[in-house]
């Protein structure tokens, strides 16, 4: 599978302007932070207390390591981010790690409201992205047309770069939010891993990874 990817270096243009949500000088004008259902985040095998909602942060916290989300049981994570209405997205915001703390890849799914590890193995990602070990904020530009009405975004990150965990340290979004006009549909997960059930997949840590045919 091709891997249309972006790293960039975290940096953006500060003339760009601003809209009511977000003052300006303070970021992208098309940023998504404000546009996040952030109490309905959701991360799987996530360690202790963490819930995914952490490491939605404003543009002026993205290079903040003092708060992370960390895997539990191994190094794989799910993370589910909604939106509060329908979205066009551009682009991944990213900043993972330390050095083999950083997730081998990234896969994105457009619009799965329940997506676990029980069925994630057989679904082929909406994009995916190899992600570069880096201490910046990493931007991953999407497939517009992969996604031009997006109401939430699963992430999966299969495998750190040799760690035992993998941590992430910001999650956000760039992109065109419009009002969407039925109410949001909001799925309760079992957000807390459990060894017993959380059977590690296999086949997709590695390099050599690609997802199944449709």
């Amino acid at each position: 599978m091709s891997h249309n990817h972006d790293h960039g270096n975290g940096c953006h243009d500060e003339s760009h302007g601003h809209d009511h949500d977000m003052p300006e000088g303070v970021g992208p004008r098309d940023n998504l932070f404000a546009r996040i259902d952030r109490a309905n985040v959701v991360a799987l095998n996530a360690a202790a207390p963490g819930t995914g909602a952490e490491v939605i942060k404003p543009w002026h916290e993205r290079t903040d390591e003092g708060t992370f989300l960390e895997s539990d049981a191994d190094d794989q994570l799910i993370v589910r981010v909604p939106f509060t209405g329908s979205v066009k997205l551009r682009a991944l915001l990213l900043k993972a790690g330390p050095s083999d703390q950083t997730p081998v890849k990234v896969a994105l799914y457009n619009n799965i409201e329940n997506l676990d590890f029980s069925d994630i193995a057989d679904l082929k990602p909406t994009q995916e992205f190899t992600v570069a070990q880096s201490r910046d904020v990493g931007e991953y530009h999407v497939m517009p047309a992969k996604f031009p009405n997006v109401r939430s975004v699963t992430l999966f990150f299969p495998a750190s770069q040799g760690a035992d965990t993998t941590r992430i340290y910001y999650i956000g979004f760039l992109g065109q939010w419009s009002e969407r006009k039925t109410e949001p549909v909001i799925t309760v997960y079992e957000a807390r891993a459990n060894l017993a059930d959380h059977e590690k997949i296999q086949g997709m840590g590695d390099g050599n990874y690609s997802a199944p045919a449709p």
